[in-house]
This record gives C-alpha cells, sequence and structure tokens, in this order.
C-alpha cells in the first residue's frame, strides 16, 4: 500500500501486504528526448565547470581574449625568482667534481708511472691517473685530478714526465661545458617551474569556479533547429497553467504594445507543484514557443564548497543572458537556495547559500520590461522559499502545475505513445480513467514500461494486454517468484480479501479494480482500488472509508485466524497519516477544534505548530478514530463472513481477479461506476 502524505490522500492506491509503499517513477509530461539530448529535461548539456548552465537556441557568443592566468607581473616575478635559484643551482652543479690533490701526491703518482696524461696552463695542471689511487685522508679513490704547481718548485717535472711516457694534452683533460649548453641547462628547470605554476593556476582556477586564476571562455551554445524545439505542442494536460504563460510568450513576441501600455511583465514566474508535473518541459515550452534562447541550470549547480563562486556563477549567467536578449533563464529547484535565510543552521555552505540567493535577488531588482529577460524558476517547496524571493518585483506571479485530469491523462498519453505502434485494441482513455492521481512523468514510464512488454514478447505493436500489464507493473510492483507455505498463502488471501471486500461494501468507497496473492515487489499480495472519477476535495466519511479499508487486511486475519502479522505495515502507515491529517490538520476532531495543529511538512518536526496539551489531543482523537474504524472493519467482516470465505476460496483458486472477478466472488454488485466522469 502505497505511503500517504499528511495531504489529502491520493485518489488511486494499492493496499500491499508486506510491503511499505514504493516511489513513483519520475519525469516530465510529453517529454521526449532525442538522441543528442540529455534525458532530464532533453535540454543540450553544453555545461562546463564555472558555467553549469545550460543554452538552448542562443547565438554563439565571441570568444575573449585568453589572459595569461595572474598577469604579466606575476609571471616576471616568478621567472625572476626561478632564474636566481637556478643560477645558485648550476653554480654548485658546474664545480668541478674532480677531486684536487697535492703537489706531493701529484709528484709521488708520476714517479710511480701511475700518471697516463696531463694538461698544464700556467700552474694549474690536471691530468688522469692509469689507475685508481687513494684519496690522502679521505676515503675514496680518484682518476681525474687537479693541483697546483707551486712557483717555488725547483724539480724537473718535464723531465720525470718525460722519462714515465707521461701525454702533455693541449686540450684539458677535465672537458667544461659550452655557453649554450649552460644557458639551457640554466633555463630548463625555469621553464619548467613556470609550466608547473601554470598548471596549478588553472586547476585552482577550475576548481574556484573560473575565479580570477583561470578564465575559460563562454560555452559555445549548441545550436537547435527550428522544429526540434519544444513547444505548447508537446505540453499536454496543464491547459490551465499555459493560459497563464501566454502572456509570457506574448511579450517576448511582442513586446511594444506592452511598452505603449506602460505595462510590464513579472520579474519572474515561479512554477510550483508536485514532482514530475512538467514544470521543467513547461518553462522550455515558454521559451521554444516565444523562439528565444533559453538558459536553465540546476540550483545546486551553483553551490560550491568556496563562499562567493555561487553568487560569481549567477552573474555570469543573467550577464549571457541580457547579452542575446530576449531571452528566458530557468532555474530549477530553486528551494536549494532560495529557503528563507536563517531557517537553517550551516557554516561555509550556509554562507555560500545566502550569497547565491542575494545575488540571484539582486540580478531580478536589475531587471526592467525593456531588457526583454524573464526569470522562471521550478519547486515543489514553494512554501519554504524566502519571502524577499516571491514578493512583487521578483517572483511575483506563482502559477501551480498540478497533476493533469482524466482529459489531461488522455492527451498525454496521446503525445508519449506519437513514436509507439498501437494496436487497434488500444483504448487510451480506458488507461487514463484507470490512472488517477497519476502524473505526466509517470504515465510516461507507464507507456515506455508497455513497449518494453511489447518487445519482450516479439510483438509488432503495443496491445491494450501490455498497457496493463505495465499499469499493473507500475501501480502493483513486479512479480516475483516466491513459494509460500500452505498456511502463510491461505493468510494472505484472506488479508487481500479483507481489504477488497470491505471496499466493496461501503457505500461511496473506491471500486476494487484487482486483487492477487501473487508476490509483487516486496510484497505478499496486492489490492488496488481507484476511484472512477479524479477527487479534489475528502469527506470526512471517505477518509474514514479509507482507513476502513486499509484496516481490513488486519481486521481480516483477527475475524479469521485471532492473529496480528507483520503484514500489515504498509497498512498502518496510510492509516496513521490520515488519521493525523483529519485530527491535526483538516479540522475533523471536535476535540481538538477548527485549527491545524500539525505542520503540513511531513519532513518537518512533530509537534512545532501548537502546544505540547494540544498535540496530546491530537494523538488521542488519532487513536479514537482509528480504533473506531478497526472495530467498524472487524463488525462489517464478522457480517459477511461468507463473502469474505468465498472471496478468499477465488483468490487461492486464481491467485488474481480483475474487478469483475472479484465482485462476482463477493456476490456483491457495483455500488457506484460513473464511467462518464
Amino acid at each position: 500500500m502505497s505511503n500517504a502524505a499528511p495531504g489529502p490522500p491520493p485518489d488511486g492506491r494499492a493496499r500491499a501486504r508486506g510491503t511499505p509503499g514504493r516511489t513513483p517513477a519520475r519525469g516530465f509530461p510529453g517529454w521526449r528526448a532525442p538522441d543528442n539530448r540529455t534525458p532530464d529535461n532533453g535540454a543540450p548539456d553544453n555545461r562546463t565547470p564555472d558555467k553549469p548552465w545550460r543554452s538552448e537556441g542562443a547565438p554563439p557568443p565571441s570568444q575573449p581574449k585568453r589572459r595569461m592566468p595572474g598577469g604579466w607581473a606575476g609571471l616576471v616575478l616568478a621567472a625572476l625568482a626561478v632564474y636566481l635559484v637556478t643560477n645558485l643551482v648550476l653554480t654548485y652543479i658546474n664545480e668541478s667534481n674532480e677531486p684536487t690533490v697535492s703537489y706531493t701526491e701529484f709528484s709521488k703518482q708520476v714517479t710511480a708511472g701511475n700518471v697516463s696524461k696531463i694538461y698544464s696552463k700556467g700552474d694549474a695542471i690536471q691530468g688522469q691517473l692509469k689507475q685508481k689511487a687513494p684519496l690522502p685522508g679521505e676515503k675514496g679513490d680518484y682518476t681525474k685530478f687537479t693541483t697546483q704547481r707551486p712557483a717555488f718548485a725547483d724539480d724537473n717535472l718535464w723531465g720525470e714526465l718525460t722519462a714515465q711516457k707521461v701525454t702533455v694534452t693541449a686540450e684539458p683533460v677535465v672537458q667544461q661545458r659550452s655557453f649554450l649548453t649552460n644557458l639551457l641547462i640554466a633555463l630548463a628547470p625555469m621553464l619548467l617551474l613556470v609550466l608547473l605554476w601554470v598548471f596549478i593556476a588553472r586547476r585552482m582556477g577550475a576548481a574556484l569556479g573560473g575565479g580570477a586564476f583561470s578564465r575559460k571562455p563562454p560555452p559555445k551554445p549548441v545550436e537547435v533547429a527550428e522544429g526540434r524545439r519544444t513547444t505548447f505542442a508537446d505540453v499536454a494536460g496543464i491547459d490551465e497553467v499555459e493560459g497563464e504563460l501566454d502572456d509570457v510568450v506574448d511579450f517576448l513576441k511582442n513586446p511594444r504594445p506592452y511598452r505603449r501600455m506602460g505595462a510590464r511583465m513579472p520579474g519572474g514566474v515561479l512554477l510550483a507543484g508536485p514532482p514530475g508535473t512538467g514544470k521543467t518541459l513547461l518553462a522550455r515550452a515558454v521559451a521554444g514557443e516565444a523562439g528565444v534562447p533559453f538558459f536553465s541550470a540546476s540550483a545546486s549547480e551553483f553551490i560550491e564548497m568556496i563562499v562567493g563562486v555561487g553568487a560569481g556563477r549567477v552573474r555570469e549567467l543573467f550577464a549571457e543572458a541580457r547579452k542575446v536578449a530576449p531571452a528566458i533563464v530557468f532555474i530549477d529547484e530553486i528551494d536549494t537556495i532560495g529557503r528563507a535565510r536563517g531557517a537553517a543552521g550551516g557554516l561555509g555552505g550556509h554562507d555560500e547559500r545566502e550569497q547565491t540567493l542575494n545575488q540571484i535577488l539582486t540580478e531580478m531588482d536589475g531587471f526592467t520590461g525593456s531588457e526583454g529577460v524573464i526569470v522562471l524558476a521550478a519547486t515543489n517547496r514553494a512554501d519554504v522559499l524566502d519571502p524577499a524571493l516571491t514578493r512583487p518585483g521578483r517572483f511575483d506571479r506563482i502559477v501551480h502545475v498540478s497533476p493533469p485530469d482524466r482529459a489531461g491523462r488522455e492527451a498525454i498519453l496521446q503525445i508519449h505513445t506519437r513514436e509507439i505502434p498501437l494496436a487497434d485494441d488500444v483504448d487510451l482513455a480506458r488507461i487514463a480513467r484507470a490512472t488517477p492521481g497519476m502524473t505526466g512523468a509517470e504515465l510516461a514510464n507507464l507507456t515506455n514500461e508497455a513497449a518494453l512488454l511489447a518487445v519482450k514478447r516479439k510483438q509488432s505493436a503495443v496491445r491494450q494486454g501490455d498497457l496493463s500489464s505495465a499499469l499493473e507493473k507500475v501501480q502493483l510492483g513486479a512479480e516475483r517468484p516466491l513459494v509460500m507455505a500452505a498456511d502463510e498463502r491461505r493468510r494472505t488471501a484472506y488479508h487481500e480479501s479483507g481489504h477488497a471486500l470491505l471496499g466493496m461494501v461501503q457505500p461511496g468507497a473506491d471500486p476494487v479494480r484487482k486483487v492477487t496473492i501473487v508476490p509483487r515487489g516486496r510484497a505478499l499480495g496486492v489490492t488496488l482500488s481507484t476511484p472512477d472519477a479524479d477527487k479534489y476535495a475528502y469527506t470526512e466519511e471517505y477518509l474514514r472509508g479509507r482507513i476502513i479499508g486499509a484496516l481490513g487486511g488486519m481486521a481480516a486475519e483477527s475475524v479469521v485466524f485471532g492473529v496480528i502479522t507483520t503484514g500489515s505495515e504498509s497498512d498502518l502507515e496510510q492509516v496513521t497519516a490520515i488519521a493525523r491529517g483529519m485530527a491535526g490538520r483538516w479540522g475533523m476532531s471536535a476535540r481538538v477544534g477548527r485549527l491545524t495543529a500539525i505542520p503540513g511538512d511531513t519532513q518537518a518536526a512533530y509537534g512545532l505548530a501548537a502546544a505540547p496539551a494540544t498535540l496530546d489531543t491530537v494523538d488521542g482523537e488519532m487513536r479514537r478514530i482509528v480504533d473506531e474504524c478497526y472495530e467498524q472493519a472487524c463488525r462489517l467482516l464478522r457480517e459477511n463472513r461468507e463473502r469474505l470465505d468465498s472471496l478468499a476460496a477465488a483468490l487461492l483458486e486464481h491467485e488474481t481477479l480483475d474487478e469483475d472477478a472479484a465482485y462476482r466472488a463477493a456476490g456483491v454488485p457495483r455500488l457506484s461506476k460513473d464511467d462518464s466522469a
């Protein structure tokens, strides 16, 4: 059974034994992604680390001249420092590595006949031994050497050299490097260090989001062919929202009549609604319908660990949009950075979020009607946005995007099946009637699952059975092989029969569409009930009926077997959510009164909206409502025990019963049916 939020409960529900609710798929109504687009919203992905937004339909920007990172002054200073260090190193390296020996040692080696050749320049002598000799007073040996002949020496050096046949060379024994070689060696380390410095500077600039260290040229927007842009023809099921945005499109296409009348467009338009209702697609459709460039980015892409980067990215994004005005700037999930300031704790990330928000506020304040730049934003948490963001002059128009009605769902299904071959027996209107509360994203997922099933079954077209099977998979979960013991299988049959029978015998209850004891997902069995028509307001009687139906599985196990199992976990989650809303939010308790005692935000801390005594009263009323509904569920099952046994027997025999078979097995006529709704 799907988890129910403390808001109005969903129209369609599936009660599952042994599993909590499942999360619906996400997407956008009417969305169709060509191969060269990203799967999230179809926009060309031409983002870079320092410009994390997408642009569509904008002319290529001129390429700015590349500037040396850090400027020429920094480069010159770095080069001088490296040059000085390199000279010191080379001075040490260029010193001769040949040992200097005493003239006495030299004479000794000459007398011993161990000198092979020498070179003399003045009193300086370089030479090489025939065999290694130990250095006097030091460790190690030497072969080549240098020495200095004293000026007062009065020996017959030349005679000794001639007698020992020592070669006196005309070239130095120890060759020194040329000036060019020394120059190259001197410059090489400096060049390597400069390259390393530039590389590190660029990496730091990329990490800082293209700050002072690095400036990448603006990304070249991907040119989108005229026939490929999203328009209102690709959007269905939200006609009333399109009507609210028509004047935005008209202003972008024909701004002169508005200027003559002294009218201006809203500084921003906020699209608020549940996930998957098509907010991003609608923003792209506005830009495509008006034929203006479209810049889109997620609010979270502006946030970095370093404070100030997000604000810089916002400035660059709006600057790019102004260059190609008229244009549309779209910020998705703006509640990421647009939450009320000071509402949450944090350190650097909190400061960064607030600076980014302040920059957005500043940029929107600077807009005038003549600029032709309109800001669109999307969120599913409009209640947490900062008041400065939604005040007149900024996001002063809020457009609520709700899940489509039956006609809208049928139109969305037609869009999603335009490129899917359909068999003659496909009835999209029937599928639309069976999917109340579904968003465009879920309908897109439904058609895709049907196409996948058709491929697996090796069919040439999608049939009605494929759509029905896909709907069961989406709503109930995928079938899984699981062998249950006989007593477990019988208890599951009675559990699901309790859900189904209570939905059949209560006047005004949602009709039972399918009952199965085939394990699906994490559930051992599922009962699916959906209304014949979309519901937008819920009475106390209807909500009590929902609670009674949800408690039917537990009540059936108690009436038949006298036990309570863990299979009612998801049932109790839905019961708790509905009872909490009745007692604490919707004024359906006389003791609590006509007030809201519990926050509507399910993520908010429980009890922040009322005093402890009021919360204790809410808790008591919740228990009273649930206990009364449980007692009524047990009473109805006892009064209809024969029908319960008959329905359970049919389930044990057939495992799955559709709507007509389930009502026949229980012997209950359909109490309400309005196919024209």
